[in-house]
């Protein structure tokens, strides 16, 4: 028996990092796990991965810009495994750049895919909650939202309005329907920096996370123990961090 067996966890950017991770971990742990994300060939391999380890899978081709595809994801959770218990949300990207280099194409992409995708798993995972009693929302968020640092603005932005948008869903839920959780990461090796746009920051980032980065699985340990309380017990916040990093 595992100590998720009884979760259904449904899991956005699950192609690669954090949401890889967490993939990883949670079918190890016993958890049916729904897989969305836009690369479906690398969800298929991950998906068949933690069913030859003897896990349960599927993945679900999902773009969180688009709100009808977080309603198939959570609608894939339900048909398939009866239920959903968690919806993790680790989608993001970062093409972070000065606020005077005016890139608003970037602004507006990290707007859709940071905040407003996570609007879209709320509206489309909260009626699935409210139906069956309770429901937990796991987000990642940043440290980046933690301490403002150049070049990082708009995406704190977005980070923080992500925080403050699932304390307010707390606030407004305190009747034991539903959990929040907002996780929030230091430097972690992933694909964070391939998004990045100005070369110089690219390059940095790139340094700082060869030298200085946590492995993924340090992110989906977090989730794992957010996931794993019992269900009186709310972690509102963590932050996850390497001891190095300032």
């Amino acid at each position: 028996m595992g100590a998720l067996d009884d979760k259904v966890v449904a899991i956005t950017g699950a192609s690669s990092g954090i949401g890889a991770a967490t993939a990883l971990r949670l079918g190890r742990a016993g958890a049916a796990v729904v897989l969305g994300a836009r690369r479906t060939d690398r969800l298929d391999a991950l998906a068949a991965d933690i069913r030859a380890a003897g896990g349960r899978a599927v993945g679900v081709a999902v773009d969180v810009t688009r709100a009808e595809d977080l309603h198939e994801l959570t609608a894939a959770a339900v048909s398939t495994f009866g239920r959903l218990d968690v919806l993790v949300g680790s989608a993001g990207i970062g093409p972070i750049s000065p606020m005077s280099a005016r890139r608003r194409t970037d602004w507006d992409a990290m707007i859709d895919v940071n905040l407003r995708g996570v609007l879209h798993g709320i509206d489309a995972a909260l009626p699935v909650f409210e139906r069956q009693g309770r429901g937990h929302f796991v987000t990642i968020v940043s440290t980046a939202g933690l301490k403002i640092v150049p070049t990082m603005a708009v995406y704190a932005a977005t980070k923080n309005a992500v925080r403050t948008l699932l304390e307010g869903l707390r606030q407004e839920s305190t009747d034991g329907t539903l959990k929040t959780t907002a996780i929030s990461p230091g430097y972690v090796r992933t694909e964070f920096g391939d998004s990045v746009t100005d070369p110089a920051i690219r390059a940095e980032i790139g340094r700082t996370m060869a030298q200085n980065a946590l492995d993924p699985d340090a992110v989906a340990r977090a989730v794992e123990f957010v996931v794993d309380q019992p269900w009186e017990v709310e972690i509102g916040e963590l932050s996850i961090r390497p001891t190095t990093q300032g």
